[in-house]
């Protein structure tokens, strides 16, 4: 079976991109080899980082593409790849990974989904900013460092104490 991806040029998209092994913390233990992954793919490959959070094991991403541009693989494929190019040979190969030479940091496969519109934008970007509450890593939104929560409130796009409580994830995460 071949997995097809939606295309739309110059399009916004929201993406989960996930470690192989969801008990590291890779990712927050070596942000700075992340960012510096993707700075390097950005000044390359321009995008625009509508919002982005980086939780131990998986990060949730909406980025919007320049004009004619659909090439959001090749991407997340060199930012993969300079990322664990930055990290020690530690982990664990299986057979299969061994025999095609590659590393055991990232899942294959990442999940996109083409935002549709306004409404559907929005609740992206909520729910990349509500993440680290949902994974119960933070009590309010504003403790969690790696999240561009903190740019969004500097914009005023949220109050500081959005989503300050559990007990309003529900009416954010699950919205009619």
């Amino acid at each position: 079976m071949r997995y097809r991806r939606n295309y739309v040029e110059g399009g916004t998209y929201f993406f989960t991109v996930n470690l192989l092994d969801r008990d590291k913390t890779l990712l927050i233990d070596h942000i700075d080899s992340l960012r510096d992954a993707v700075r390097f793919v950005k000044a390359k490959k321009p995008f625009y980082i509508d919002a982005w959070v980086v939780l131990p094991d998986h990060l949730h991403a909406v980025w919007t593409l320049p004009e004619g541009d659909v090439d959001y693989s090749s991407r997340w494929r060199e930012i993969k790849k300079r990322f664990s190019k930055s990290l020690s040979k530690t982990e664990h190969l299986s057979a299969v990974r061994q025999r095609k030479g590659e590393r055991g940091i990232w899942q294959r496969r990442f999940w996109e989904h083409t935002i549709k519109n306004e409404k559907d934008y929005r609740h992206h970007i909520d729910y990349v900013h509500v993440n680290p509450l949902k994974h119960g890593l933070v009590t309010q939104v504003k403790d969690w460092p790696f999240s561009s929560f903190h740019l969004a409130v500097n914009r005023g796009l949220y109050d500081v104490n959005w989503c300050g409580v559990y007990e309003e994830i529900q009416s954010v995460l699950y919205r009619p």
